[in-house]
C-alpha cells in the first residue's frame, strides 16, 4: 500500500508519540524501583513484564497506523521520541538543579 507523505508525517508523529510513552514508563519504573529497593530477581521480573507490556503497546500501535507492516519511519518515529524525551527530561532536571541552588543561596543570604 503506497501512503502519502501527509499520511507519513502523521504516522511518524504517533510514532514519536509511542516512543515518548514508552521511555516515561520506564522513568515511572526506574522511580518505582528508588522509591521501593527490590532484590535483583524482582527487578529482572519487573523488566521483562515491562518489556513484555511495551512490545504489546508498540505492536499495538505499529498494527493501527500502518496497518502492521514494519515501516522504517515508524521505527525512527519510536527511536526520536526516546531520544526527545529524554532530552527533556535531563533539561527538567538541570533547570530543577538551578532553582534548587538558587532557593539554597537565597536563604543562606537571609
Amino acid at each position: 500500500m503506497m501512503l502519502g507523505i501527509g499520511m507519513e508525517a502523521a504516522i511518524f508523529l504517533y510514532a514519536g508519540l509511542t516512543g515518548i510513552v514508552t521511555f516515561s514508563c520506564y522513568q515511572f519504573l526506574k522511580l518505582f524501583r528508588q522509591l521501593i529497593r527490590h532484590n535483583i530477581i524482582v527487578i529482572n521480573i519487573e523488566d521483562f513484564l515491562y518489556w513484555l507490556g511495551i512490545s504489546a503497546y508498540v505492536f499495538r500501535q505499529m498494527y493501527y497506523t500502518t496497518y502492521g507492516s514494519i515501516r522504517w519511519f515508524f521505527v525512527l518515529g519510536i527511536v526520536c521520541g526516546n531520544f526527545f524525551a529524554y532530552f527533556v527530561v535531563n533539561l527538567l532536571k538541570k533547570l530543577f538543579l538551578k532553582w534548587k541552588k538558587s532557593l539554597e543561596k537565597e536563604g543562606q543570604n537571609r
